[in-house]
């Protein structure tokens, strides 16, 4: 196969991006039997503000050290006589009220990282803080139990370190009419043609047909499957709203997923935080009220996890451009039915007892919460997948 004829293939080329890459998927990955439950992840990009998620109403040093940038007592959702939700979570509030929602406080690791890049990578591989990894603890969970390469979805338009494995990566794809139009183009035939081509070695050109090969069989299960479902349920015209819906579509359609993977980003409030803030906790709330909405009445949502994380919180002290800088430990949230802890899963952040650095200090290692869903949810060995051994929670 002549390689400069591939690479004018403009039209196929630029879609390249929201093709997986996955090195001989159907023969490396192991056929284990998973069963039924799923695990949904939403990652907030750019590092939330947990203090003015769960706002201490009562605590006067939130009020002393955001004199203009603290949720007022009178607009915060109270959820006990201390704590109580940024006003923009009013849907989350009805989770709460239902039992659904699970908030475990204080995550982070040791060592912490203020990079956004850095601290992302160390919760997408699960690695120490001083350790660089390639694989990430989804991608790890694909190459030892997956059954297919769509075994775990990014909705998305790329794929995240967190899905990718040693051996597999999962699939990224935001509309699975398209992903499976842009497989059905001509040239993919010619690639199968030439499946033997000496030239397929050519600048890892081998590597990027066998993806293309592998990414055309799964896109055709993906849109077949999943386009025998269609939701009733109105979801938020916005980016977040759009993944959760393609979700719930492939929950609902039986698709054989067990992880799937969405983002909502711009939590990077540094400036002008609280309507910034506000405004994308609204679409978080609405989104996930909506999406949970949907797989109750479908009868999914008894068998789905969702796991909500931002790579760190904020300082406690405001800065002088009525925002926040880079902090450390945050809450993670747990939605589902068979929540063993519902509420408040520990206690909230200590204000009296800072690191030197003026940021929350850490209580669980945001990778106790992973072994917790890899052994009890997923139901797999959760030292193979973290590569090694952590303590467990009570939370599920």
């Amino acid at each position: 196969m002549d390689r400069r004829k591939f690479l004018k293939q403009s039209s196929l080329a630029s879609s390249l991006f929201f093709v997986p890459s996955f090195v001989k998927a159907f023969e490396d990955v192991a056929r284990n039997t998973l069963g039924y439950k799923r695990l949904v992840i939403i990652q907030l990009s750019g590092g939330n503000d947990g203090l003015n998620t769960i706002v201490p109403f009562r605590n006067d040093i939130y009020y002393k050290e955001r004199p203009t940038l603290n949720i007022a007592k009178k607009d915060v959702i109270k959820l006990n006589d201390e704590f109580g939700l940024n006003p923009s979570l009013t849907p989350l509030k009805r989770l709460y009220d239902q039992g659904y929602l699970s908030i475990i406080n204080n995550v982070g690791y040791p060592n912490p990282i203020r990079s956004h890049f850095r601290s992302m990578d160390i919760w997408q591989t699960a690695s120490d803080a001083d350790t660089f990894s390639q694989s990430g603890w989804i991608g790890r969970y694909l190459d030892t139990y997956g059954k297919h390469p769509y075994t775990a979805i990014e909705v998305d338009e790329s794929l995240s370190l967190a899905m990718k494995g040693e051996n597999v990566n999962a699939i990224a794809t935001k509309d699975p009419r398209a992903f499976h139009n842009l497989s059905k183009d001509p040239y993919f035939k010619s690639i199968h043609k030439h499946q033997n081509d000496p030239h397929l070695s050519e600048h890892n050109l081998g590597y990027l047909y066998k993806s293309m090969i592998a990414a055309q069989s799964s896109a055709k299960y993906i849109y077949e499957t999943s386009s025998t479902v269609s939701t009733v349920q109105e979801y938020p015209q916005n980016k977040f709203g759009k993944q959760l819906k393609t979700t719930a579509q492939f929950i609902n359609s039986g698709l054989d997923t067990k992880v799937f993977y969405t983002a909502l980003n711009g939590f990077d409030t540094h400036a002008n935080q609280l309507n910034k803030q506000n405004r994308l906790l609204k679409q978080y709330a609405d989104g996930v009220e909506a999406f949970v909405k949907d797989l109750k009445d479908n009868g999914t949502f008894k068998d789905t996890l969702i796991l909500t994380f931002s790579e760190f919180g904020r300082r406690v002290k405001q800065n002088a451009s009525a925002g926040t800088d880079h902090g450390t430990a945050n809450n993670v949230f747990v939605i589902g039915e068979h929540l063993k802890k519902q509420g408040f899963y520990n206690n909230a952040p200590n204000l009296n007892n800072l690191d030197d650095n003026g940021d929350l200090k850490f209580e669980i290692d945001f990778r106790t919460i992973y072994a917790t869903v890899l052994d009890k949810w997923l139901e797999v060995d959760d030292k193979k997948v973290l590569n090694k051994s952590f303590s467990q929670l009570d939370f599920i």
